[in-house]
């Protein structure tokens, strides 16, 4: 147990933190399995749209270091790639 207040306060915002980030990871797990169920319906106008939003979600969790840039690059390329074989 810290005892310092200094230590009390960064576990604090270490909660804090780690319950923003889990929201996020949550939001576009969601996004991406609502995005496989399109495609696995051939539902393709509206996969393409979800794409967009996906991409966007995955930017912006890289810029705020929820997840690695690259790993953002990897699956916002294998996501495309995945649609355009279905196109």
């Amino acid at each position: 147990m810290p005892r310092r207040r200094t230590s009390l306060k960064r576990k604090r915002a270490d909660k804090k933190r780690l319950l923003r980030n889990l929201k996020v990871k949550q939001q576009l797990k969601k996004a991406l399995k609502k995005f496989q169920a399109l495609l696995s319906t051939k539902n393709i106008n509206e996969a393409k749209t979800s794409l967009v939003k996906i991409f966007s979600q995955l930017d912006k969790a890289a810029k705020k270091r929820i997840i690695h840039s690259n790993t953002a690059r990897r699956k916002k390329s294998r996501l495309a790639r995945r649609l355009s074989k279905t196109t």
